[in-house]
C-alpha cells in the first residue's frame, strides 16, 4: 500500500500529458489519510486506445531495368534514397545485443512499501504520476504508475532509463516496484522542483532561453550517442528547477532504440511537436525527429509548404489525394512576420538561423544535437559558463563562410 494524503486535482490543459508538470498543478487540502493501492488508483482507468492514422504512405517499390541476355548494358536500380541517421547510426550494433534487447530484461523489483504517495501531479495516456516520499531515507521522489500496457513497453522504458543512468540532464531512475496483488508496475525517479512551463517560460530572459535549450541539447545528444530516440520532446517532459538552474528530460515511455533501415511506429510524439515525417507516415525516421520537436519548443512558428513537397518527392512518399486541397501550396513566411513587441528581445540573427536549421522538412538536413550545441546562438552561454567552443560542426562553418 502507498499512504497518501488527501488531494484536490486541477485539470491539465495538455491533451497528451505523459509526464508530470511539477508542483503547481495540485492544491493539497486538509483531510484524513487514506490507503491507496496502485490497483485502486487505476480501477476506473480504461486502457488508452490508439489514435487513428490520418495520412497514408505508399512505400516505394524498387524499379529496375533488366538488360537482355545479349546486352552488355549494366544493371540499373532506380529507387528513392534510403534514410539513415547522419550520426550514431550503428552505435547499438557496436554496443551489442545485451545493450538494446529489452525483451530479455529481467526486472529486479523493489519494495513498494518503501514509498508513500503525497499527491497527484500529472496524468497521461499511459501513466498517472504522483509526488511521493521514500520512507526509508525521507527523500522526495516521483512515482509513475503505469496503466495497463504490454510488458514489452514497460521493459523498454526501464531498460532505456538504466542505459542512460548518469547522463547529463537525464532523469534518474531510483527504483521499479510492483503492486503484489494487481502486479501493476511503477517507476520511481528523482524529484525535481519544477514550475509549470506556462508560468515559467514567460519569465525567462533571452539568456535563460539559450541556457536551458543548451541544457536540453546535452541530454538529447547523450541519448542519441547511446542509440536512443526520445520521440516525445515537449515542454511537459522538460522539468526545470529555475532556482537551482537544473533541467531534466523525463518520460522515456515512448523512447526507442535506433537501428538503421528499421520502420518505426509513427504514432509517437505529441500534437504540435510531431515532425513532418510522422505526419506523412514516413517510418524510417531517426534521432532527427527529436530535433524538430526541440525546434517547436524553441519557438511556435509556422513554415510554408514548398519544402514539404520537395521532401515528399525525395523519399517517394505519397499522400492521399484528399490532402491536395487541404495543404495547398504556399510560400514560406519570413521570420519577421512573427516578431512582436513581446518576443523581439528573444529574436536575434543567430536565433533565426538556429530555427532555420532545426525546422527543416527534410529530417536529414536538420542540425544534429551535437551540431546544434556548437551553433553561434549559444556563444553567450559558452562564454559565461566556461564551455569550450568547437568549429567541428560543418553546417555551422558552411553558414558562416
Amino acid at each position: 500500500m502507498f499512504t497518501a494524503g488527501a488531494f484536490e486535482e486541477q485539470q491539465l490543459s495538455s491533451d497528451d500529458l505523459d509526464g508530470w508538470t511539477g508542483g503547481v498543478l495540485l492544491s493539497p487540502r486538509p483531510g484524513p489519510e487514506i490507503q491507496l493501492s496502485i490497483a485502486e488508483i487505476l480501477h476506473s482507468t480504461a486502457r488508452a486506445g490508439r489514435p487513428q492514422q490520418c495520412l497514408k504512405t505508399t512505400k516505394n517499390q524498387s524499379k529496375a531495368t533488366h538488360p537482355s541476355a545479349n546486352s552488355s548494358a549494366s544493371f540499373i536500380l532506380m529507387t528513392a534514397p534510403r534514410s539513415i541517421a547522419g550520426v550514431y547510426a550503428h552505435v547499438n550494433a557496436e554496443f551489442g545485443q545485451t545493450w538494446w534487447d529489452y525483451d530479455g530484461l529481467s526486472v529486479s523489483w523493489g519494495h513498494q512499501d518503501n514509498y508513500e504517495i503525497v499527491r497527484k501531479v500529472g496524468r497521461g495516456k499511459y501513466s498517472e504520476v504522483f509526488e511521493g516520499v521514500n520512507i526509508v531515507n525521507d527523500e522526495k521522489c516521483i512515482v509513475k504508475v503505469l496503466k495497463p500496457v504490454k510488458k514489452k513497453k514497460i521493459k523498454r522504458e526501464i531498460k532505456i532509463l538504466q542505459n542512460l543512468a548518469g547522463g547529463p540532464n537525464i532523469i534518474t531512475l531510483l527504483d521499479v516496484v510492483r503492486d503484489p496483488q494487481s502486479k501493476t508496475p511503477s517507476i520511481v525517479t528523482e524529484y525535481i522542483n519544477n514550475t509549470d512551463f506556462k508560468v515559467l517560460y514567460p519569465k525567462f530572459s533571452d539568456y535563460d532561453v539559450r541556457f536551458y535549450i543548451l541544457e536540453l541539447l546535452k541530454a538529447l545528444d547523450f541519448a542519441h550517442s547511446r542509440g536512443i530516440m526520445h520521440r516525445d520532446v515537449k515542454p511537459h517532459n522538460v522539468m526545470i528547477d529555475h532556482e537551482r538552474r537544473q533541467l531534466r528530460l523525463i518520460d522515456w515511455g515512448l523512447a526507442e532504440f535506433y537501428h538503421p533501415n528499421t520502420e518505426y511506429n509513427v504514432r509517437v510524439a505529441s500534437r504540435y511537436f510531431k515532425g513532418p515525417e510522422l505526419l506523412v507516415d514516413f517510418q524510417e525516421y531517426d534521432y532527427s525527429l527529436d530535433m524538430w520537436s526541440l525546434g517547436c519548443m524553441f519557438a511556435s512558428m509556422c513554415l510554408g509548404t514548398d519544402e514539404l513537397y520537395a521532401y515528399l518527392e525525395k523519399y517517394d512518399i505519397e499522400l492521399d489525394a484528399q490532402y491536395d486541397d487541404i495543404l495547398g501550396r504556399y510560400q514560406r513566411k519570413p521570420w519577421s512576420r512573427f516578431l512582436t513587441t513581446e518576443n523581439q528581445r528573444f529574436i536575434s540573427n543567430e536565433a533565426i538561423d538556429f530555427l532555420d536549421k532545426l525546422l527543416q522538412y527534410d529530417h536529414q538536413e536538420r542540425l544534429t544535437a551535437q551540431e546544434a550545441m556548437m551553433h553561434p546562438y549559444f556563444e553567450p552561454v559558452r562564454q559565461r559558463e566556461g564551455m569550450p567552443f568547437s568549429t567541428s560542426a560543418s553546417r555551422v562553418e558552411e553558414t558562416e563562410a
